[in-house]
């Protein structure tokens, strides 16, 4: 382990360049809210986070409902439980906002959508089990654009599908595979301002970041190299900032990545643990208007929440070590 660190510090000697290209500068830690149980404000295995406004979304894949506080962690309401009616959910996966302030969620083992009110109040859903266009099998990631296309990762039938908002199918993209434009398990799915889709493969056999036009050309893909500095183990949450840097938190290293929009790695910041800025299986991520990044720190019960800061000398956060969790 100690020649991989060292590694990768010799390869992060050369990116003092890369560093300024990241215009909300180094990340921060600022704080965490959040213990294990089923009260307001505790969480059982938080997987989604979304950010609108001054409100913050927490999805819980093991609570089977979603919270909301705003961004100083304050508790506002929260809605769902374990079931198959609409409002209820099984082991939900995926939060998105859309410009009206809807929140999405990826119902993950009832293999649909639901749509909800900012509020709460359930509004549609659309989905069954199957390989048919508008069917799922585990959707996970889910995201909205600035025309209110609806993406969704569609993981166990290695695709990506897109909706409108009211979940009419548009297209689909992606098989099983390994070549470019294929996917093993896409997880995370976020979409620029300029409408690229970036989608995160998970499994280890096609770790990467893949690069697409709005309507599945693909473009790009980046993910190799040593693990923790631009090299992807195993992606799961996808976010893009106002900068355009694509943010992925990456279970592999316990850590959160930064790339720039063409797969320039810029920097990261984790590494595993139960301390401030230390993660268990971090999942979902997002940011708000001011740059602040928000983590679904899934094993470790809680949402840290980091602020741009100034970039530390080289070397001081950038070791990483792969940490298996069973």
């Amino acid at each position: 382990m100690s020649s991989r660190i060292a590694a990768c510090a010799v390869l992060l000697a050369g990116l003092s360049g890369l560093e300024s290209a990241y215009a909300d500068g180094t990340p921060t830690f600022v704080r965490a809210w959040g213990t294990t149980g089923s009260a307001d404000g505790q969480f059982n295995r938080p997987i989604g986070v979304a950010v609108s406004g001054n409100a913050v979304f927490v999805l819980e894949r093991e609570g089977n409902r979603v919270q909301k506080f705003d961004t100083s962690s304050t508790f506002i309401t929260k809605w769902g439980s374990s079931g198959l009616n609409p409002g209820q959910f099984a082991s939900p996966q995926g939060v998105a906002i859309d410009a009206d302030g809807n929140v999405y969620v990826a119902d993950s083992n009832r293999n649909r959508i639901q749509v909800f009110t900012a509020t709460g109040a359930f509004i549609r859903q659309w989905g069954t089990f199957g390989a048919a266009d508008g069917q799922f099998k585990v959707p996970i990631g889910i995201a909205i654009d600035g025309s209110g296309n609806v993406f969704v990762a569609d993981s166990q039938n290695h695709r990506v599908q897109k909706f409108t908002t009211t979940g009419a199918f548009l297209a689909k993209w992606g098989s099983v595979g390994t070549a470019d434009g294929q996917f093993v398990a896409p997880y995370g799915v976020a979409v620029d301002a300029a409408g690229s889709v970036y989608v995160g493969d998970y499994d280890a056999t096609n770790a990467s970041i893949q690069k697409f036009t709005s309507a599945g050309q693909f473009t790009s893909r980046w993910g190799a190299g040593i693990l923790g500095s631009g090299g992807l183990g195993n992606p799961a949450g996808l976010t893009v900032n106002s900068s355009g840097n694509i943010l992925v938190t990456d279970h592999a290293c316990s850590c959160v990545q930064v790339f720039d929009n063409s797969g320039q790695f810029i920097l990261s910041f984790g590494g595993p643990g139960t301390g401030p800025s230390q993660f268990t299986f971090p999942w979902g991520i997002s940011t708000d208007g001011g740059g602040n990044i928000y983590v679904a720190d899934l094993l470790n019960d809680r949402v840290q929440v980091f602020t741009p800061g100034s970039t530390p000398a080289i070397g001081t956060t950038w070791g990483r070590v792969k940490a298996t969790y069973h």
